[in-house]
């Protein structure tokens, strides 16, 4: 993108990516490199008035003793744009596990819990084409599909907060002129230039097939082709999802007649979202185990997969959670359990949340009547005092009690239509 005078048209780019009226709090995650410091600044600029209070905050993990001046060049640069500025520090590194995905995991934590604090429902991080062609030249090395290609959402929700991304349409070289042009400075993380790391690898990639006349700006629109192609994939998976399936107490029960002449990609993609949606799983099953729970709903047979079980009842499949994903899950009387479910009653002394498991069924005599098999009852939510069964709601055991999903049914069909 070429620039005219201070960057007018990145400014006029950025006022684009936000509605008629955008949001009166919006923050800015800045961690002093060029990019993220080129938005602060875009930002500051597209909404120069007071309708539109800018916040920025930086995450420092901790992990380099750069970091700290880095965050410090962010807080000065802030300070001179009359914005506000909040360094948010990062503590739980223990040396175990994979550094970069907790790292990750952890900055929009901090960044959405920051928010939040702040009254803030819009947050601005600034991944641009760059970043977007490097995702998608990752996820090509995968295998991955449309979904995986469509790469980065322009906006997404995240611990109800809306992440939007106004930069992707934006490449690297144009914001570092505008820096430059401006003689804003900026600090370089060594990290970018660690081969170590696969997105290094993909961004040296992304330089050697320059001459084939693939660039970062060709790839971010693929990746916009492709999120385009998974809406109306996503569309289609909304429509076969209302006419198939139905919810009976947190499970999904499917009709398998309907569902045999779902095209493939259409019957894969509502078998994850039934798993993910009561399984509640970070990341998708592996392909394989995908792979046979499709044969296996083709064939009418019972499985597994995600921690929900796939039980055949005649004329309908019924998905539900596996009792030995919740058999240990103990939380305290009042809080969620399972992260889906909401119990509420009268106080009970040293009461807490379990599930139900096989003994305690044997306590609820009219548990037949609710139509739900054992399989499924065993793993719901119940409350107990020590060894007492006080409720357990699901399998017919009231005695003053409730349990709801904490988003309601129909989020399960929301929720197919939303990134």
């Amino acid at each position: 993108m070429l620039l005219t005078a201070g960057g007018q048209n990145l400014v006029d780019h950025l006022r684009a990516q936000f509605s008629a009226q955008p949001p009166r709090r919006l923050g800015v995650a800045v961690s002093g490199g060029g990019d993220s410091i080129a938005l602060m600044h875009l930002l500051a600029r597209s909404f120069p008035g007071r309708d539109v209070t800018l916040l920025v905050a930086t995450v420092d993990h901790g992990l380099r003793p750069e970091a700290a001046s880095e965050a410090a060049l962010v807080a000065r640069q802030a300070a001179g744009l009359g914005l506000s500025h909040e360094t948010l520090r990062w503590t739980g590194w223990t040396g175990e596990g994979n550094l970069q995905d907790q790292a990750r995991r952890a900055r929009y934590t901090l960044l959405t819990e920051w928010a939040l604090r702040n009254r803030v429902t819009t947050l601005a991080l600034a991944h641009t084409a760059d970043d977007q062609a490097e995702t998608l030249l990752m996820r090509l090395s995968r295998s991955a599909g449309v979904s995986g290609l469509a790469a980065m959402a322009p906006r997404r929700m995240q611990n109800g907060v809306v992440l939007v991304r106004p930069l992707l349409g934006i490449t690297r070289d144009s914001l570092r002129n505008f820096l430059l042009s401006e003689g804003i400075g900026w600090a370089d993380d060594p990290s970018n230039e660690d081969a170590r790391y696969d997105r290094i690898k993909a961004r040296r990639a992304l330089a050697d097939l320059a001459p084939l006349g693939i660039d970062a700006q060709g790839l971010a629109e693929v990746a916009a082709n492709m999120a385009r192609a998974r809406e109306a994939l996503d569309w289609y998976t909304f429509l076969a999802a209302r006419d198939l399936t139905r919810i009976d107490g947190g499970d999904v029960l499917l009709e398998p007649r309907g569902f045999r002449t779902l095209p493939d990609e259409i019957a894969r993609r509502m078998l994850l979202h039934i798993v993910g949606w009561i399984g509640g799983g970070e990341y998708p099953p592996r392909r394989a185990a995908v792979a046979e729970a499709l044969a296996a709903l083709r064939h009418e047979r019972s499985g597994q997969l995600g921690g929900c079980l796939i039980l055949g009842q005649g004329r309908r499949i019924r998905f539900c959670r596996e009792h030995k994903a919740v058999e240990t899950l103990t939380t305290p009387q009042g809080e969620l359990w399972d992260g889906r479910w909401v119990l509420r009653g009268p106080v009970v002394k040293n009461g807490e949340l379990r599930a139900l498991g096989a003994a305690g069924l044997k306590l609820c005599p009219d548990w037949r009547l609710t139509g739900r098999p054992h399989a499924a009852l065993i793993a719901s939510p119940s409350v107990w005092s020590g060894d007492t069964l006080v409720a357990a709601p699901l399998a017919g055991l009231t005695n003053g009690w409730t349990a709801e999903l904490e988003s309601g049914e129909e989020d399960f069909y929301a929720s197919l239509l939303s990134h």
